[in-house]
C-alpha cells in the first residue's frame, strides 16, 4: 500500500518474520516461551535481591535494574507480537509504532550504558577494594542508574521527534515490530540526518559504554593477573565472568544488526540478531548471573523456599 505523504499513514503492517502459516505459528511459540520465562527469570532475580540483606551492595543493586530493564525491553515488542497473533493482526497504528520505537530505543541504550556502570564497580571492587563502599556511596550508585535512563531517553526522543517529520512510501514493515531502521527505509522523504544521527547516536550509545568496559576490564585483567594463587586468580575472575558474557552477547548481536557495513545486511540475518538480544539475551542474563554467582543462587533457593512456605500457610 503505498502512500504520497505521511499524514495519510494512520498504521502500519507488520509482516515478521515469516508469512508461512507453520513459521508463524513456530515463532509465537518461541516468542511466548522466551517471553514467560525471561520475565519470571528476571523477576526472581529483583525479588531475591529485594528480599535477601546480604545482597544489598552495590554489585546486586546494578544487577536487579539491569534484570528490571531486560524485563521492560522484551515488553516493548513481544507483547504486541503476541496479541496480533492471537487475534489475527498484523496492523499497529502510527502512534503505537513510534512510541514502540521510542521505547525500544531508550530500553536498548539504557541497558548499554548500564553495562559499562556494572564494569565499571567491578573495576572499583578488584582494583580498589579498600575504598570500594567508600567511593560507591548510595548517592553515586543512584546517579549511576539514573544518568543512563536520561541519557537513553534523550536520544530516544531525538530518533523520534526525526521520525514524525517523514513521509512514508509504503506502510508493510518488513519486521516483527517498529524498528528504527526499518521505518528510515520505508521513507519517501530525505532520511540523510536520520541515517547520520542512528550512526551518531547509535554508535555513542554503543561505543562510549564499549570504550568504558574495556577500559575498566584493563586494569582488573593485570590485577587479576597479579594474584600469586590460581584459586585466587579464578575467584577474582568468576566475580566478572557473567559480566563479561552478558556484554559480548549483548554488543555482539547489536554491532552485527546495526554497524555492519550495509552490503552484508539481509532481512533474514537482521531480523535472526534481532530476536537474539531481544528476547534470547533478556532471558539468558539471569541465568548467567545465578549459575556463576552463589550468594545469589543460595538468595533464589531461599526466596523459593520461602514462597513454598508462605503458600502453605
Amino acid at each position: 500500500m503505498d502512500m504520497d505523504n505521511q499524514t495519510q499513514v494512520s498504521e502500519f503492517i507488520l509482516l515478521g518474520l515469516s508469512e508461512q502459516p507453520l513459521q508463524r505459528q513456530m515463532f509465537f511459540t518461541l516468542s511466548f516461551s522466551l517471553y514467560l520465562i525471561g520475565c519470571m527469570g528476571n523477576l526472581l532475580t529483583i525479588l531475591a535481591i529485594v528480599s535477601d540483606p546480604h545482597l544489598h551492595s552495590p554489585m546486586y543493586f546494578f544487577l536487579s535494574n539491569l534484570s528490571l530493564l531486560d524485563i521492560c525491553f522484551t515488553s516493548t515488542t513481544i507483547p504486541k507480537v503476541l496479541v496480533n497473533h492471537l487475534c489475527g493482526l498484523s496492523t499497529i497504528s502510527f502512534s503505537a509504532c513510534l512510541a514502540q520505537m521510542y521505547f525500544f530505543v531508550a530500553f536498548g541504550a539504557a541497558d548499554s550504558f548500564l553495562l559499562s556502570a556494572m564494569a565499571y564497580d567491578r573495576y572499583l571492587a578488584i582494583c580498589c577494594p579498600l575504598h570500594y563502599m567508600t567511593i560507591m556511596s548510595i548517592l553515586r550508585c543512584a546517579l549511576l542508574v539514573v544518568i543512563p535512563w536520561i541519557s537513553a531517553n534523550l536520544i530516544s526522543m531525538v530518533h523520534t521527534i526525526l521520525m514524525t517529520r517523514l513521509s512514508f512510501c509504503s506502510n508493510r514493515i518488513p519486521h516483527f515490530f517498529c524498528d528504527i531502521n526499518a521505518l528510515i527505509n520505508l521513507s519517501c522523504s530525505d532520511t540523510q540526518v536520520n541515517k547520520i544521527l542512528v550512526l551518531v547516536l547509535g554508535g555513542s550509545g554503543v561505543l562510549i559504554p564499549f570504550v568504558c568496559i574495556m577500559a575498566s576490564y584493563t586494569p582488573i585483567a593485570v590485577a587479576v593477573w597479579k594474584v600469586p594463587s590460581a584459586r585466587g586468580r579464578w575467584k577474582a575472575f568468576s566475580t566478572c565472568g557473567s559480566h563479561l558474557c552478558v556484554v559480548s552477547l549483548f554488543y555482539g548481536t547489536i554491532i552485527g544488526v546495526y554497524f555492519n557495513p550495509a552490503s552484508t545486511h539481509t532481512p533474514q540475518r537482521d531480523m535472526a540478531a534481532t530476536v537474539i538480544y531481544t528476547m534470547v539475551t533478556s532471558v539468558l542474563n539471569p541465568f548467567i548471573y545465578s549459575l556463576r554467582n552463589q550468594d545469589l543462587k543460595g538468595a533464589l533457593r531461599k526466596f523459593i523456599r520461602w514462597g513454598h512456605f508462605a503458600k502453605s500457610l
